[in-house]
């Protein structure tokens, strides 16, 4: 059989083109067997050139149609899926969080990629429907993950939890963030029009305010919520200008969720005008039935287990790498 298209095999068969998508360029028999010959058989192509009368970069385009066609799913197993699901429930277990979600470590293009999986599975394990609420934080990791894929989430309220800082880096910019996220999951964002840190009079303004009062609201109702977790203040490169670092106020601060600072042992640590910022509290946080903090990295170690410690998160998404020193630290610990 030759490689003229009027052939059997080659044929562009007579298809209904009123579907909306491409007709085969093959006959659909010739394109199954073509695949099962290569991916269940094992045959080169040059063997089944031969067996179909076809040269080898017919062949390839066979192949190539079956998986456009459906006929042939590839899956890419994790060699590590079973060791990985031990470490999760070790870590889960030694840390006495309600569920962790970890991501293998690869040669991801960005963080968010890398994590996309792992927070996937901790959206879906929310079960949010419409109407339900998702606390959204600011941070580097959470810039990553909000422009990442997400998991369709329709009809679910998006919220920030912290307000506005000055600083231009894109991982200050909450709003911004929530609006990322909303738009990769198909749920709809809600906004802070507020600082982080107001003057005592927009805070008094802002506790009257009903567009405020509305975001509040939604805090205290979340389902549940992505929280990035900071690293040690002394240890960071970029910090908001509000925070008092330079007075060593901070020395003992491992770590911060939604601008809530804590020592390693999880207490709070506050300095003067903490108690106007606006930020979801301590004991909102510690009220959402499914608070996930997302972090990664050895750095964020003892941030994550000060995190913990201070209940401001009851489920993890992180990598292997750092759930092992996790794990190892926690040991040490005990």
């Amino acid at each position: 059989m030759s490689d003229d298209p009027t052939t059997t095999a080659d044929a562009s068969e007579a298809v209904p083109t009123g579907t909306g998508q491409r007709p085969p360029r093959f006959s659909i028999d010739v394109v199954y067997q073509a695949a099962r010959m290569y991916y269940v058989e094992e045959a080169t192509q040059v063997e089944i050139a031969s067996r179909l009368g076809v040269s080898r970069p017919t062949v390839s385009r066979l192949v190539s149609e079956a998986r456009r066609l459906g006929l042939v799913r590839i899956e890419v197993t994790d060699p590590y899926h079973d060791e990985n699901i031990e470490l999760g429930s070790q870590l889960k277990t030694a840390l006495g969080l309600h569920d962790v979600w970890l991501a293998a470590t690869t040669h991801a293009t960005t963080l968010g990629d890398n994590l996309s999986g792992a927070v996937a599975a901790a959206l879906e394990n929310m079960s949010l429907k419409a109407g339900d609420v998702l606390l959204v934080s600011s941070g580097r990791t959470m810039h990553d993950v909000a422009r990442g894929p997400l998991p369709s989430l329709p009809g679910v309220q998006l919220a920030p939890t912290v307000g506005g800082l000055t600083e231009p880096s894109p991982w200050f910019q909450t709003n911004e963030i929530t609006l990322r996220a909303a738009e990769r999951s198909g749920g709809f964002p809600a906004f802070l029009f507020a600082q982080a840190l107001p003057s005592v009079d927009m805070r008094r303004s802002l506790d009257v305010d009903p567009a405020f009062q509305h975001v509040v609201g939604l805090w205290e109702t979340a389902k549940g919520a992505l929280l990035g977790i900071g690293a040690p203040t002394v240890t960071r490169d970029t910090i908001s200008r509000f925070i008092p670092v330079a007075e060593g106020s901070f020395d003992d601060a491992v770590g911060d969720v939604c601008l809530n600072f804590f020592d390693a042992d999880g207490d709070a640590l506050e300095f003067p005008g903490s108690d106007r910022m606006v930020r979801t509290s301590r004991s909102v946080l510690q009220r959402v039935p499914h608070a996930v903090g997302v972090a990664v990295g050895l750095e964020k170690v003892p941030s994550i287990l000060g995190a913990v410690r201070a209940r401001l998160v009851n489920e993890l998404v992180t990598d292997t790498v750092t759930a092992r020193a996790l794990l190892a630290e926690s040991t040490r610990a005990s």
